[in-house]
């Protein structure tokens, strides 16, 4: 994993695993906002490849969930999910939250 940016979220990755089976026509969403296929990501055999890192927020520190406990401050980092859209014996299927890899 990569080292935490200034705000504590963390690159995860660049690259998700399509769910088995999956069929076309495919989405892919980025927090709830569709990609382009060839601008935003690109479909390779049953990957899918994003132009950009994808973020995740990183570990929450002791201190940190203590002042959230006790409502002094809440969690601003950056989280992005990605969910897909895709096609499954003729049934459209959505797979939420799939895990980004290296």
């Amino acid at each position: 994993m990569s080292a935490p940016r200034e705000d504590g979220s963390i690159e995860v990755g660049s690259r998700v695993i399509l769910p088995r089976g999956a069929e076309r026509p495919i989405a892919v969403y980025i927090n709830g906002i569709e990609q382009a296929e060839g601008v935003g990501y690109k479909l390779i055999g049953s990957e899918v490849r994003f132009a950009r890192p994808i973020v995740k927020e990183g570990k929450l520190g002791g201190l940190r969930w203590l002042s959230m406990w006790i409502g002094l401050v809440g969690t601003y980092r950056k989280n992005e999910t990605i969910d897909i859209s895709y096609r499954l014996r003729g049934e459209t299927r959505l797979a939420s939250d799939v895990e980004v890899i290296e």
